[in-house]
């Protein structure tokens, strides 16, 4: 069971990850971010409850709504801001942008473009686990719409053969771009209704409620860890932003968007806190802290220098070799 204490930092946390996203988004309106972005405001509660079940040595993939999980799992809102920013302070030395934020010493092995393309990657991440003799496990966020993508299938399928630590984490937002997942797939769940196909448990969880996201996530983990196979855990959560910067989301019914919002993750965390007997003034002191460290990393990324050209074809496998060339 989840302690105030412990709750209240989660909180800190999604409201760090809330006011980033926020900075990402007027940075960008204001021309200081190139490029696109996907926003994961709303699905905070998925990465922050996940990753404090997680342990420092476990694996993570996102898909390209990932900046969430690169700062649940350690990234910080300067280093994301920047590196959206092209700075050579970036997480990736400007060479990523929004879709591929990475941090392999925190165990975030990036965010990906290609819908379902790390799917198989979180599947060779448990197997390299397995074969070395760790209890490592590797997670791989995705969603709904990667579901309907072969790459989803294969995945579920070769890593319930060889009964691998894996955790495939579905962030179901009810929409794959810009069309309902409901009205192309032909079952309820679109991820946890399909793994029993594949002989793996397929759980579902409310999204938003980061106590509920940190149990699943325990209890799976342990499971795997415990030499019992992968799962399929379907997180219900909804995007305050559309799909894309481009995206006004007009498609979405009004009163479905204000019913999302009304369970809002750090609302559900807030009344959680309440219950626990936090204070509200302990609550607002966290939500200053998290701005006030939000404001700081923007200001720094703004000051932060262009990458050096020089720099520009090193981190490369140009040879085609397994030798960086650097």
């Amino acid at each position: 069971m989840v302690t105030r204490d412990e709750l209240l930092t989660l909180y800190e946390q999604m409201a760090v990850i809330r006011r980033t996203e926020k900075a990402a988004h007027d940075l960008f309106l204001s021309g200081l971010v190139k490029g696109t972005t996907h926003l994961a405001a709303g699905h905070e509660a998925i990465a922050v409850g996940a990753s404090a079940a997680l342990r420092d040595d476990d694996y993570v993939f996102a898909t390209y709504r990932g900046h969430h999980h690169a700062l649940a799992r350690g990234a910080t809102p300067e280093e994301c801001l920047a590196e959206l920013m092209s700075r050579a302070t970036g997480l990736c030395g400007a060479k990523g942008g929004s879709m591929h934020l990475t941090k392999a010493s925190k165990g975030m092995l990036g965010s990906y473009a290609i819908v379902g393309a790390h799917l198989p990657m979180a599947v060779g991440a448990a197997w390299s686990a397995r074969l070395r003799g760790t209890d490592q496990l590797a997670v791989a966020f995705f969603g709904d719409g990667a579901t309907n993508i072969g790459a989803f299938h294969e995945a579920l399928n070769l890593a319930a053969v060889w009964k691998l630590p894996v955790l495939f984490v579905c962030e179901n937002n009810l929409y794959m771009e810009y069309t309902a997942i409901a009205d192309v797939t032909a079952v309820p769940r679109p991820a946890a209704d399909r793994a029993p196909a594949h002989g793996i448990p397929g759980d579902v969880v409310d999204g938003n409620d980061v106590v509920l996201v940190q149990e699943a996530v325990d209890r799976l983990a342990r499971r795997a860890r415990a030499g019992d196979g992968p799962a399929v855990l379907e997180a219900e959560t909804y995007r305050h932003y559309g799909h894309s910067r481009t995206d006004p989301a007009a498609y979405r019914p009004p009163e479905e968007v204000e019913r999302w919002l009304k369970h809002d993750p750090l609302d559900v965390a807030r009344g959680r806190l309440a219950e626990l007997g936090v204070t509200a003034a302990e609550m607002t002191a966290a939500d200053e802290r998290a701005t006030a460290l939000v404001r700081a990393a923007v200001e720094a990324a703004k000051a932060a220098p262009a990458p050096d050209p020089a720099e520009a074809l090193t981190d490369v496998w140009a040879d085609g070799g397994a030798a960086w060339r650097n």
